[in-house]
């Protein structure tokens, strides 16, 4: 398969012509508008430091349908472990996405969140579109996670923890707020032991964009999001 060339324009070539990794495009940039339509379209950019952009289209694609999130004894004990942390939403959004571009991960060497991503993923938070959530242990951001929202859609993209099952905390509570705000297809991308525990499955590609389609006729909880009182729970 070509690997497409991207344009000035928003629009990106069918998903279907991706390479068997998910490659599908190069180029282009990271505007806003062009970060949207990649995303309703099941596309997402990831690439590193120094490499060209890269564009991308898994298949399959993991995904948590968020009113069937399994927590299994050992989360729940986890979890029960991280209960003292204060979690907030869309209060520390630059300092989440820097501590995930920071912390080191066990395979990698570098990041694929580079200075060009921090800065487009905070005008799209600053639009209302991307959104945090944060861990805290008194005034110390010890953890959290952030992703895009369209619709019934989020799509996560990173996530970080400085103190054992901060994230994971942070993710489960994201998750029970938007089976409550009816945002059901909750994309991870890409498979993690976490997301394996939550129930999360794979799905070919065609099945992933039916039901995203489905969801982007919902509309959009646009601007600063924070907890429901039981959802944070």
């Amino acid at each position: 398969m070509p690997v497409y060339l991207l344009d000035r324009t928003d629009t990106f070539p069918p998903v279907t012509d991706a390479e068997a990794s998910g490659l599908l495009a190069v180029g282009g940039d990271l505007r806003p508008s062009r970060l949207l339509c990649a995303y309703s379209e099941g596309i997402f950019p990831w690439y590193s430091e120094g490499e060209p952009l890269l564009w991308f289209s898994p298949d399959p694609r993991t995904v948590i349908e968020t009113d069937r999130v399994r927590i299994g004894r050992g989360m729940r004990r986890t979890l029960a472990g991280a209960g003292n942390l204060e979690l907030t939403m869309d209060t520390a959004f630059p300092r989440v996405i820097r501590a995930c571009a920071r912390v080191r991960r066990s395979g990698q060497s570098g990041t694929w969140i580079t200075a060009d991503m921090i800065s487009a993923y905070e005008r799209l938070h600053v639009a209302g579109y991307a959104h945090s959530v944060e861990a805290w242990a008194g005034d110390r951001l010890v953890g959290g996670l952030y992703g895009v929202s369209l619709g019934g859609y989020f799509a996560g993209e990173s996530m970080f923890h400085l103190v054992s099952g901060a994230s994971l905390r942070a993710l489960v509570a994201l998750l029970r707020q938007l089976s409550a705000w009816d945002v059901r297809l909750f994309d991870c991308q890409m498979h993690t032991p976490h997301v394996g525990r939550l129930g999360a499955q794979a799905w070919p590609r065609r099945v992933f964009l039916r039901r995203l389609r489905e969801a982007l006729v919902r509309p959009t909880r646009q601007g600063r999001w924070s907890f429901d009182i039981d959802a944070a729970l």
